[in-house]
């Protein structure tokens, strides 16, 4: 019998007195052991699509299950396997990082260790720094922390590394992939579109609550849309620009010199902005 998805969405809608539809519609399934990431522009959906699959809100329409349970009726020992990292926190502002910390390995039968978490997320020397006195970065790797705290099987993420340096999210980037290999399945949102390639196995687009496509991360958009363009300026002055599969026999079988010649292969980023370009 085939495993069941970590995440099921099917017709998931929400609409608000207003009658404006924030998510219409939509429905994907996560695979267990699975990094996914949902991407689009605010407003788009993706924040209430997380936050119903979290049991935060509720929803208007449609079917949800994480790890085979509806979240707007859940049971303790189901809570217990999940990590989530909202957008804000609310920590308390008057512990310590390391007080923080240990008081949340109470609420986990499985929990890592406050050494560990410090070492994995960089905390080491705010270990007894109050957290009031964190800076926002720091903030945001508490806040991880306490995401992964208690082992999850399934961790939401959602713009886990607003207010990161560089440095910090690439420390963060490995810190999920060691997350991932452990066998957590991951939904991730950002809006740092390199982040989503590199820790995502699959990604959907979402804009005015609709799911535009789902796919592999390098498949995402279509071929066409990640066809490679030549751009070149000719004897003559005149600027072309054409797709092609094989730019090499456009380049070769120009019989004319090609002035400013570019080959630009589309990243996710430029796929990204083509398909919300078009809404």
């Amino acid at each position: 019998m085939p495993e069941l998805p970590a995440i099921e969405v099917h017709h998931l809608t929400k609409q608000y007195p207003t009658g404006k539809r924030a998510v219409d519609d939509v429905s994907f399934d996560i695979r267990r052991g699975e990094t996914f990431a949902l991407l689009g522009p605010n407003g788009a959906g993706k924040t209430t699509t997380v936050e119903i699959l979290e049991g935060y809100r509720t929803r208007t329409g449609g079917d949800v299950r994480v790890l085979g349970h509806d979240p707007a009726r859940t049971t303790r020992s189901h809570n217990a396997r999940i990590g989530i990292v909202l957008q804000t926190s609310a920590e308390s502002p008057n512990v310590t990082v390391a007080e923080q910390l240990r008081h949340f390995t109470t609420f986990y039968p499985r929990h890592r260790s406050v050494e560990e978490l410090l070492q994995r997320t960089g905390l080491e020397a705010q270990r007894n720094t109050r957290i009031s006195r964190l800076s926002g970065g720091q903030r945001r790797r508490v806040d991880v922390a306490l995401g992964i705290i208690g082992r999850p099987d399934v961790l939401f993420l959602d713009e886990p590394t607003t207010g990161f340096d560089p440095e910090a999210r690439r420390q963060f980037w490995d810190l999920i992939d060691e997350v991932k290999h452990e066998g957590t399945t991951i939904l991730l949102t950002t809006h740092y579109l390199d982040e989503a390639a590199h820790l995502a196995d699959r990604a959907a687009v979402i804009a005015d609550g609709k799911l535009l496509d789902i796919a592999p991360i390098d498949e995402i958009g279509g071929a066409e849309a990640r066809t490679p363009r030549v751009r070149w300026r000719g004897q003559d002055g005149t600027h072309h620009d054409e797709r092609t599969t094989d730019p090499v026999a456009l380049i070769k079988n120009n019989p004319d010199p090609m002035h400013n010649l570019e080959v630009i292969r589309p990243s996710l980023e430029d796929v990204y902005l083509g398909m919300v370009g078009q809404r």
